[in-house]
């Protein structure tokens, strides 16, 4: 049945005439149940049923639903005024159970997974909470594993996935807003922050943007990351992303704001700054120094993925003066024989590295495997024995494509950014290449992220932002959350805690 035509539907008192009306709507849908049944005290009292089979726990539905009705002595209240709310009162046995008589709340309860109660002679229904929608167990993300931390993800569950970060933040500040997007998908979103940390600005300006989608549908949190986001053509993200409690209660902590949506595991979090591409999970959890290397050299790695080969590109095709003698004779012996240019056995050859890894990441994993030792090994060497490329070029293709899977948030930017570098070296050399790396820093400052500055931090070194950037200082150093984002509370910890050495 047309929506529109949904909106001028009302619920009337004969139960026959709401009972034949929800058939009509459901009427190619085997999945809905209308079950009727009566008072075997009081015949008159007769009730009906609605739900959708495999969305309810049918156990729950008989035994505390249609039970109590059934076996109730109603004779007892024949003086009642309004059986509905005796119902709802006293017979029926649920935690969750509210009366509407507004028919798209009625429905939209009911494809969510409640049971409808209509009574005869009443034009309002019982919303009953039945739901009992398979899950898979709470385990570790495999996309985020670590060696010491918690062990628990997030799964499909709007209402588990919250309570994972409510039993982190016992706060009553802990404040969450639900709404619903797409048009035929109805999808739950809940926006979790904590009252009196979180920018009221920065929540103010998340609204407005959800409330601005109009959409068919809302299948993954990637849905709403890219329709919120600051700069749609840019390769880097402003909405950030993660699979762990831990990390989202830890960005809640800070002042960012959390976006939980129904059905995806991944939890979205603003604002988002180019520095925590580089943050991790694990760095707080271990020694400040060895966490602080392990970030600079996450660091590291992102500036070498996009850099490497138009470097190499840029001083043995232009620049070869700036080589030492004997490995410039290395390299252009290993290209005698070669009938491409650098550019494109370059190019090709990171092509075919991404072209394996995307193959090893879609297909099962004991095939993935194998493709990956065929990819990396066989024909790697067979490419240099059939002197389609040279050996330089392979080790530089495997150099970037190691330093590029430390950082996989943000793998989808490194391979754009290669790219532009790559040809621009082609084009102008050693200029060339700062060219486009001036371009992408430029690009990068010109950002903003809900009205953050992206680069945020980047040049801090010596005062509290600077703490957590490209280092991990100690817990007892880091006094006071990040100034842009949680200016409204900056105190992290007493003053006294953080003198203590």
């Amino acid at each position: 049945m047309n929506t529109n035509l949904l909106s001028n539907i009302s619920l009337t008192t004969s139960l026959e005439d709401n009972i034949t009306t929800f058939k009509q709507i459901f009427s190619d849908d085997f999945t809905f149940i209308a079950r009727e049944f009566q008072n075997k005290y009081l015949p008159s009292v007769k009730c009906c049923i609605f739900y959708f089979k495999g969305l309810v726990d049918t156990e729950v539905l008989n035994e505390h639903v249609i039970e109590p009705i059934l076996s109730e002595n109603l004779m007892e209240d024949i003086s009642l005024l309004n059986l509905v709310d005796e119902l709802q009162y006293k017979v029926i046995m649920s935690s969750d159970i509210t009366s509407s008589n507004d028919f798209q709340t009625i429905l939209d309860s009911m494809i969510y997974g409640d049971t409808i109660l209509l009574v005869d002679g009443y034009d309002n229904a019982l919303i009953i909470n039945s739901k009992s929608w398979p899950s898979r167990t709470i385990d570790e993300p495999e996309s985020a594993q670590v060696v010491r931390g918690p062990r628990e993800g997030f799964v499909e569950s709007i209402l588990t996935n919250i309570s994972l970060v409510r039993r982190r933040i016992k706060s009553p500040n802990l404040k969450l807003r639900c709404k619903e997007i797409g048009v035929q998908t109805h999808t739950k979103i809940c926006i979790a922050y904590i009252e009196g940390i979180a920018d009221e600005n920065i929540l103010n300006e998340l609204e407005r943007r959800l409330d601005e989608i109009e959409i068919d549908g809302i299948l993954d949190s990637g849905y709403i990351q890219e329709l919120i986001k600051d700069a749609p053509y840019s390769p880097f993200e402003t909405v950030g992303s993660s699979e762990r409690p831990d990390i989202i209660a830890a960005k809640l902590l800070e002042g960012r704001i959390a976006v939980f949506v129904d059905g995806s595991p991944f939890v979205l979090t603003v604002p988002y700054i180019m520095i925590e591409y580089f943050q991790a999970n694990e760095d707080y959890y271990n020694n400040y120094i060895f966490a602080s290397f392990n970030r600079i050299i996450r660091a590291a790695s992102g500036l070498l993925s996009i850099s490497i080969p138009g470097v190499y590109l840029a001083i043995s095709t232009y620049h070869q003066e700036m080589l030492p003698t004997s490995l410039l004779i290395s390299i252009s012996a290993s290209r005698r024989n070669v009938p491409f240019p650098t550019v494109v056995s370059i190019f090709v050859m990171l092509t075919i590295f991404d072209i394996v890894r995307e193959a090893g990441t879609r297909i099962p994993t004991p095939i993935g495997q194998a493709i990956n030792i065929v990819g990396a090994l066989v024909l790697g060497q067979a490419a240099a024995d059939a002197n389609l490329v040279s050996a330089p070029v392979i080790i530089i293709t495997a150099f970037t494509g190691m330093t590029k899977l430390l950082n996989p948030n943000l793998l989808g930017a490194i391979i754009i950014l290669r790219t532009l570098l790559l040809f621009s070296s082609a084009i102008l050399g050693i200029y060339g290449f700062i060219l486009g790396y001036l371009a992408i820093v430029l690009h990068q400052m010109s950002l903003r992220s809900f009205g953050v500055p992206y680069m945020l931090n980047t040049t801090r070194i010596k005062d509290q932002d600077g703490k957590d950037a490209w280092i991990r200082a100690p817990w007892w150093m880091m006094s006071l959350r990040p100034k842009l984002i949680g200016k409204k509370n900056l105190l992290r910890q007493p003053s006294k805690k953080a003198k203590r050495k």
